[in-house]
């Protein structure tokens, strides 16, 4: 059998596996997140009895993070407001502790890779991953690959019309306030309502609001991405019952002018919840290692 690595590097731990496919798992832990020195060093540890094995290595990392192979920083996580981690440098001591052919990209866009690859995305060969939960941030794959630019999609801090009226709360994004992540991510859903969104009762006035903020942001992307399914993750979306809160909301924002099937008939099955359900993140990192021997 060949073996796959992969990590998904989180901001409070790292999930590592190392396994050919989700039916197929030699080793799976959890590290927590500290010092990148600290964590690396752990997470390196626990492939090195596999690195003779390991035929390659997939890294879906939290960021915003450099993916462009031809910069001097390529592989580092660049401008996070996570302590001790700007400009920390995560690919390099992989590649010099391992020696296998390793593949980098972001959480989301790994979780789309994932999805793809054995989950709710199979045979799409477009579509959105979007995570809602201590952040917000989504995947993008057009023609199965994953979308990248000048850096990488930031889907958790476009702004959303917000009336301060119905909803005065200010946002707790520290470079926007108010974006979708600012006003719509469970630390501000606590910060709003006192208590964390996994402890709401489903019929709290939280859950409709929320919906419509997650229905605004998904009318941007149908318009401007054009996916052929969306697919939504994180714990906030944990919460069954957004899911027709959302859909509905979103038929009401696009008022027929994306007149698709998609859209029009099958709602139910264009915007729906993870096929690998919490764990798409660390198998979309072993989805990108199997890319690089595909």
């Amino acid at each position: 059998m060949e073996l796959l690595g992969g990590v998904e590097a989180g901001g409070t731990k790292f999930n590592c596996i190392v396994g050919s496919d989700p039916e197929h798992i030699e080793a799976e832990i959890r590290i927590p997140t500290t010092t990148p020195q600290e964590t690396l060093g752990k997470v390196i540890d626990f492939f090195l009895p596999f690195a003779k094995s390991l035929k390659a290595l997939g890294i879906a990392s939290f960021g915003p993070v450099d993916l462009h192979p031809n910069s001097s920083t390529y592989g580092y996580i660049t401008s996070t407001p996570k302590a001790g981690w700007h400009n920390a440098d995560v690919l390099g001591p992989f590649r010099n502790a391992l020696h296998v052919p390793t593949a980098f990209d972001t959480d989301v866009n790994g979780a789309a890779v994932g999805e793809y690859r054995w989950g709710a995305g199979q045979g799409i060969e477009n579509l959105i991953y979007l995570t809602i939960g201590t952040g917000i941030g989504g995947g993008v794959l057009a023609s199965g690959q994953p979308q990248h630019g000048m850096l990488h999609a930031e889907m958790g801090h476009l702004y959303l019309p917000h009336d301060r009226q119905k909803d005065p709360f200010k946002g707790v994004c520290p470079y926007h306030g108010d974006c979708f992540e600012g006003i719509a991510s469970g630390p501000s859903m606590q910060q709003r309502w006192g208590i964390s969104a996994d402890q709401l009762p489903a019929d709290h006035p939280a859950w409709p609001l929320e919906a419509h903020y997650i229905a605004l942001a998904l009318q941007a992307y149908v318009c401007i991405l054009s996916p052929e399914r969306i697919i939504l993750g994180g714990g906030v979306m944990q919460q069954l019952l957004l899911f027709p809160l959302v859909r509905a909301d979103l038929k009401t924002l696009l008022n027929g002018y994306i007149n698709t099937k998609e859209i029009i008939e099958d709602i139910d099955q264009y915007i729906i919840p993870p096929g690998l359900g919490n764990r798409a993140g660390v198998l979309g990192a072993l989805a990108l290692a199997d890319r690089l021997i595909s």
